[in-house]
């Protein structure tokens, strides 16, 4: 081997180092990145949780009560259809 592919060899494996780190540094801000994006969706997820107990109390009356109308009103609607027609002498027909 003659000094210059000797000199070629070495500027080659200093560069394969090189390449190395560089790559070594991109899958470590990689890992960083999926870690971070995890904690990330969790706080998010782990929020919307959270304020769904937190306002769980205060919006089951309201569906309680929305309910409780609906049932109300399918009781007139029924007791409405279930009445005889009016006699005539109050305006209903024959």
């Amino acid at each position: 081997m003659n000094p210059e592919e000797r000199q070629l060899l070495k500027e080659t494996a200093e560069l394969v180092r090189e390449n190395h780190k560089i790559l070594k540094s991109m899958r470590r801000s990689a890992r960083f990145a999926s870690f971070l994006r995890f904690i990330y969706w969790a706080v998010i997820l782990g929020g919307v949780v959270a304020s769904y107990y937190y306002i769980k109390p205060y919006i089951d009356p309201i569906i309680n009560g929305y309910q409780s109308i609906q049932e109300n009103i399918q009781t007139v609607k029924d007791t409405a259809g279930n009445l005889p027609s009016l006699p005539s002498w109050l305006g209903g027909k024959q």
